[in-house]
């Protein structure tokens, strides 16, 4: 069997953390941004979209 192509998304932080709540802190650092220009590739699940939508003003997303 094939396996199904996974979507994706690519999230770059674009904006700093500093001054930013520390559940927002934690949500960057579990999607593995730490700077800005920070990158990362995640999975398109409710799972990341919820975490996006968390820090929607400090990152840019796009589909990969």
């Amino acid at each position: 069997m094939a396996k199904a192509k996974v979507e994706t998304v690519e999230i770059k932080l674009v904006k700093s953390l500093i001054g930013s709540k520390k559940d927002q802190l934690a949500t960057a650092k579990s999607l593995g941004l730490h700077r800005i220009g920070d990158i990362t590739i995640q999975p398109d699940n409710p799972q990341t979209q919820g975490k996006i939508n968390k820090i929607s003003h400090l990152v840019e997303v796009t589909k990969a």
